[in-house]
């Protein structure tokens, strides 16, 4: 119980710091970020060697089986460079209590096609390696808009160090803060409830690689001038303050699977 006790403090001060730096991300310039009150179950599969497209063709025989059961189909994308893993899947969940009621568990029991269990036994022939890791990030809404037209994903995925999560986090919106005054857009941010080892992670939606990259006709002092307004001292303070705050950190970057 007493565990349990602060885990949801530790939920309820995020939700708390989340609404204090959507204010002052708007104040400062940054379109203002969503509250983390929506749950997402993320799944990373590394596939076993020589079956990626097998298990790309299996996620999706399995999305006719997601939609007959009424819930949302996850978004998802395929890794070119980076991490270990192939895919990452985001599954919309709500809530623990949403997701995990009578009426939804009983429409997938019901729902056409092979039965999880059978999925398992397909998936397990498949992959090598999985992780599972349940956040909290912005509303579906804005997580669907972000995926629209979109192609090519950033993910940068965090361990802090003792105490820092919460600094961590505001390191996080500073720096998207600074992305929008020069021109990039606002990355989603997702923050750990339960499972993988992972503090939060970032998720940027990109139109493709040229739009990842790019950075825009900016001058050193509109560059200065943005990484002020952020909160930082220079453009070049950003990256070795973010790891004055991190134990562990991972990119991957990929595409939309078609």
């Amino acid at each position: 119980m007493r565990n349990r006790s602060k885990k949801t403090s530790m939920v309820l001060l995020f939700l708390t710091l989340f609404v204090f730096l959507s204010l002052a991300a708007s104040k400062a310039g940054g379109p203002p970020s969503a509250k983390p009150a929506y749950l997402y179950k993320t799944t990373f599969v590394r596939a076993a060697p020589g079956k990626l497209l097998e298990l790309i063709a299996l996620y999706k025989s399995r999305m006719a089986v997601i939609n007959e059961s009424g819930d949302e189909q996850p978004l998802w994308w395929r890794h070119t460079q980076g991490d270990q893993w192939d895919l990452m899947l985001l599954t919309p969940m709500g809530s623990y209590a949403e997701y995990y009621s009578k009426g939804r568990s009983a429409r997938r029991d019901k729902a056409a096609g092979p039965s999880q269990e059978e999925f398992v036994r397909k998936l397990n022939a498949c992959a090598s390696w999985r992780e599972d890791i349940f956040v909290f990030g912005p509303p579906i809404e804005t997580v669907k808009k972000a995926f629209e037209g979109t192609a090519y994903y950033h993910i940068e995925i965090f361990v802090s160090l003792p105490g820092k999560q919460e600094e961590l986090f505001k390191e996080r919106e500073m720096e998207n803060v600074y992305a929008v005054e020069t021109g990039r857009p606002y990355n989603m941010i997702f923050v750990r409830d339960q499972g993988a080892a992972w503090d939060l992670f970032t998720l940027g939606c990109y139109r493709d690689l040229r739009h990842w990259a790019g950075t825009g006709d900016l001058s050193r002092e509109q560059r200065e001038a943005a990484a002020r307004k952020a909160g930082f001292g220079s453009p070049d303070e950003i990256g070795p303050y973010m790891r004055t705050l991190i134990d562990m950190h991972r990119d991957t970057m990929g595409v939309a699977i078609k």
